[in-house]
């Protein structure tokens, strides 16, 4: 005697074949272009990763000394900072913390290209604002995993299909937090601006995104955390780096070498972040 789900189609499995043929069409039917489309997306990953892989140990202790100097000004903070990057020399996993700056790095810059002109449009059109808000919540909320499959499987595995992942991942609080940061940009000084003959685009550059800036770079924070969270996720689709040492460990039933691996990713972690920090609070230059 069947259940009472016997009575309810089964719409799960309709949409399991038909995520299937969608798949099977775009890989049959576009796989050169997917190709192609692969290559040049990785590409500026595959420069960044061989630019970084030819700093040695010391060198790359010594450019965080000097980026956390000219962030910070104080010793303390560059000491800190330089120590964090000895750390993960001394671990030995300067090579794979280099890849996985490399596609952080790519992916960061590719959030902000699409989300800050996104953020801006958001801020502006109501509508659009109204149609980003579920699909940025969907992004956020939907598990890597499930995007992460059919992504790999039309892309094949690697950079590309990882670099995808991290911005479906880490671009909503960027965009976000751009477009709360222009809404809430108080109207006296653009009015001020209009009065003066400035047009929509130069208010934009020149008044609502310097008082915007400190909610723009806190989601630009953000988005670098949320990357790097992606790391170990990537490293199960072929993508080199820290995660990588974490899955070998746990491939492997080896504590000890997750244990390096995630540790390692901390202080990366840490690093970034406290080092994105100084430098936004340090600001622009003054003139």
């Amino acid at each position: 005697m069947s259940g009472p789900q016997a009575l309810l189609p089964d719409l799960g499995k309709s949409l399991q074949g038909a995520v299937n043929r969608l798949v099977d069409a775009l890989v049959v039917g576009l796989g050169d272009h997917l190709d192609s489309f692969a290559s040049a997306l990785t590409a500026p990953a595959r420069l960044v990763e061989a630019a970084l892989m030819r700093v040695p140990p010391e060198a790359g202790i010594l450019i965080v000394a000097i980026a956390a100097w000219f962030a910070s000004r104080r010793l303390s903070f560059v000491l800190a900072m330089a120590g964090l990057a000895l750390a993960l020399a001394l671990l030995g996993v300067w090579q794979a913390a280099m890849q996985s700056l490399s596609l952080i790095a790519v992916a960061v810059v590719m959030i902000v290209v699409i989300g800050l002109p996104l953020g801006i449009a958001s801020a502006r059109l109501p509508r659009l604002s109204r149609l980003t808000t579920p699909l940025y919540d969907l992004m956020q909320t939907v598990p890597s995993f499930v995007y992460l499959i059919p992504v790999a499987m039309v892309l094949g595995l690697g950079r590309a299909p990882a670099l995808v992942a991290t911005l479906i991942y880490a671009l909503p609080p960027f965009a976000r937090l751009t477009e709360l940061g222009l809404r809430e940009v108080e109207l006296g000084p653009v009015e001020a601006a209009r009065a003066l003959g400035l047009s929509s685009r130069q208010t934009l550059r020149l008044v609502e995104l310097p008082l915007a800036r400190p909610m723009i770079l806190q989601g630009l924070n953000q988005s670098i955390m949320m990357a790097l969270a992606m790391v170990v996720v990537a490293s199960m689709i072929g993508a080199k780096g820290l995660g990588e040492i974490v899955l070998l460990g746990l491939q492997r039933a080896d504590p000890g070498l997750g244990f390096v691996g995630g540790l390692a990713i901390v202080l990366l972690a840490v690093l970034l972040d406290r080092l994105a920090q100084a430098g936004f609070r340090a600001g622009p230059p003054r003139t």
